[in-house]
């Protein structure tokens, strides 16, 4: 139920509308990329970018358009499942007596699977290849339009909110020879390669700015709380089946 708070989407305000929070992401030691992102249950309602390019320190500012969001489909999947989890345990009558040991295994586990996707659409972003993420509708979103040689990708990582910044280069024909595209990570590196729009580019510059989300951060902490309760209640079942069907009576 508390990990199934810090998901609900209708919170405080007036109208029951979603209550939106600021994060400014940034690293320490560089100011090549920094961003203030808004986020409002499972939506990136604004996101405002800064990037200085490394060659002559000229400073690009992108934005959201106002009329976009952007939704992260890990929020909205782990809340799925929580919802589901507490579902599979609400689904009966409240005079319902459980008959066997083994009907409450089943059920533990059941509740268990879906809170271990749930933790797992957090600690674990998707792999994506280069031309996925110049694809993303994500590209789409920001005024100005962004440059043919910039990528961006947001993320969830644990209990951070990640922004990744892509700088590319056109690779010209006489390199091409050595040619390798690169496949899906959740982080390229310098030097990745891929072909997109019949042009082939390298990454030539990574930048990753990241900030903790204070109510992801608990919701992982009762994901694994609640996990650690089943299992207990698992383990005393089977403490008690076993006596049951051992006794030398």
């Amino acid at each position: 139920q508390e990990a199934s708070h810090r998901f609900a989407l209708p919170t405080s305000g007036s109208g029951g509308a979603v209550k939106q929070e600021n994060f400014v992401l940034s690293t320490s030691g560089t100011d090549q990329v920094k961003g203030v992102m808004t986020l409002q249950g499972d939506a990136l309602c604004q996101a405002d970018v800064n990037l200085k390019m490394p060659r002559n320190n000229q400073v690009l500012h992108f934005a959201f358009r106002e009329d976009k969001q952007w939704k992260l489909q890990q929020i909205q999947d782990a809340r799925n499942h929580v919802n589901q989890a507490i579902y599979l345990l609400m689904n009966r009558d409240v005079n319902y007596q459980f008959k066997t040991g083994l009907e409450v295994l089943k059920l533990m586990d059941a509740v268990m699977l879906q809170l271990s996707r749930a933790r797992n659409r957090l600690t674990t972003p998707a792999t994506l290849t280069l031309p996925e993420i110049a694809s993303s509708g994500l590209t789409k979103m920001f005024t100005p339009v962004l440059p043919p040689d910039i990528l961006v990708n947001f993320y969830i990582n644990l209990n951070k909110l990640c922004l990744t910044v892509y700088q590319l280069h056109v690779m010209q024909p006489s390199t091409t020879k050595n040619f390798k595209p690169a496949g899906g990570s959740v982080l390229h590196n310098p030097g990745a390669m891929f072909e997109f729009g019949s042009q082939r580019y390298e990454v030539s510059h990574v930048h990753k700015v990241e900030c903790v989300v204070p109510w992801l951060n608990d919701a992982l902490v009762f994901f694994t709380v609640s996990l650690q309760l089943c299992q207990q209640l698992k383990d005393k079942i089977s403490v008690f089946s076993s006596y049951w069907n051992y006794r030398p009576y």
